[in-house]
């Protein structure tokens, strides 16, 4: 379960940025970062036991999957990495976003 060690790369962040009680960890995630919400939001709890993030909210907000389509040459959603564009139906598609997952603000008290 990579969670666990993506936790502690929170939890070491965390614990370099404050060392104040944290109430909120807002992370973005995208479509296509292969993380499994479930298994984040457990491996949180148990890695966060002891810091100062113990009784932190873990916020997940999902990033949508981008692509550039090179036959309308725009920027779109998708939901698969292997969709066709949604514009134009085109299937060269090269991604652009949705495998990133970061930290994007903490709540201390």
């Amino acid at each position: 379960m990579h969670e666990m060690s993506l936790c502690e790369g929170i939890r070491s962040v965390i614990e370099s940025a404050t060392d104040r009680p944290v109430t909120k960890v807002r992370v973005e995630i995208g479509r296509f970062a292969g993380v499994e919400k479930g298994a984040l939001s457990f491996a949180f709890d148990v890695v966060m036991r002891g810091s100062v993030a113990e009784n932190a909210e873990l916020i997940m907000i999902d990033l949508p999957g981008r692509a550039l389509c090179y036959d309308c040459m725009k920027e779109v959603e998708i939901d698969n990495r292997l969709d066709p564009c949604p514009d134009c139906g085109g299937g060269k598609l090269m991604p652009q976003g949705g495998d990133e997952m970061r930290i994007k603000d903490l709540e201390v008290e």
